[in-house]
């Protein structure tokens, strides 16, 4: 088998933490879903599933017990490319257990804090040079939180090169506030990478959280001034709107809400897909919408393979 360093770099790369997610069942809290999850790794699955032409790529670390044996077969069935996940001896994966109240409404356990992905720029890992070549880098603030002061520092720094290069980066700012040591330290990094963004697709809800805007305008306006006008600013059952002021197109609400895990990183996948099809803001709005639509009807992250697609 060739070495997968010597692949080329897959077109689209998302960078982040793949999770084993354990969805406990509120009729047995005795039993539970395994499956495999977490934000940038959602987006890639429906990245993959709505853009079928294109080389869709996870780069994260996993370990090398069983968890991460089967987290490895989870990417390359969905179609991803392994070439940019790198395997540490010794190390775990992340897990955590999530339960659903009856308006679908999520509630988390984490078990997070030894993750491989943690250590992703750690030896044996990634460089920041392997990322080099692909069209798209999309990560978020969980990318950026679960990564040491240092290695966070390097990687923002190297946005501007990659970026200058001709690469664009597309971000989503999903604020935990248990990820990061406090808020000024949260705001700092996000607001560095609102700094190095081409493609902002934040929660309006988020930025708010984190930056204390008074309302939506005063994000839209703080985002601007990063330069970020591409985009869509997610506003849960609101429905989405275009960064640019583009008037959205009339995008009804979810008919039924089971389970709202995903549905921005759906969101992200759906918009991502249209927009590098080459369409029109209001149909990017619209394809990120009807696929988020899609997966909040339904229990856990990820739907059936023939479901979760926003064409």
């Amino acid at each position: 088998m060739p070495d997968p360093k010597t692949r080329p770099v897959p077109e689209i790369v998302c960078l982040g933490e793949a999770m084993i997610e354990m969805a406990l069942d509120s009729g047995d809290p005795g039993t539970a879903r395994l499956s495999v999850a977490g934000d940038v790794y959602n987006t890639a699955v429906y990245l993959a599933r709505s853009a079928p032409g294109r080389r869709v790529g996870l780069a994260t670390k996993i370990g090398t017990d069983s968890l991460s044996d089967r987290m490895l077969a989870a990417f390359a069935s969905e179609g991803l490319d392994t070439s940019l996940v790198r395997r540490e001896p010794g190390a775990l994966p992340g897990l955590y257990a999530i339960t659903t109240d009856d308006a679908g409404e999520r509630s988390f356990a984490y078990w997070r804090g030894q993750s491989a992905a943690r250590r992703m720029f750690r030896p044996p890992g990634l460089d920041l040079t392997d990322l080099t070549g692909a069209r798209l880098l999309s990560l978020s603030a969980i990318t950026l939180a679960i990564l040491p002061p240092e290695d966070r520092d390097r990687l923002l720094d190297w946005l501007a090169d990659y970026r200058r290069a001709g690469g664009l980066v597309a971000f989503d700012s999903n604020y935990r506030a248990a990820l990061w040591p406090d808020v000024a330290t949260a705001r700092a990094a996000v607001a560095r990478a609102w700094g190095q963004t081409d493609i902002g697709l934040p929660g309006l809800d988020d930025e708010m959280a984190l930056f204390g805007d008074a309302d939506e305008a005063g994000v839209l306006a703080r985002l601007a001034r990063h330069g970020v006008v591409r985009g869509a600013l997610k506003r849960g059952a609101r429905g989405p709107v275009a960064l640019d002021g583009t008037r959205a197109p009339d995008l009804p609400p979810a008919p039924r809400v089971v389970d709202t895990t995903a549905a921005g990183d759906s969101f992200n996948a759906g918009w991502l897909a249209a927009h590098l099809d080459g369409r029109a803001p209001e149909d990017c709005l619209a394809a990120g919408h009807g696929l988020a639509v899609r997966v909040i009807g339904a229990q856990g992250a990820i739907l059936p393979r023939d479901e979760g697609t926003s064409r």
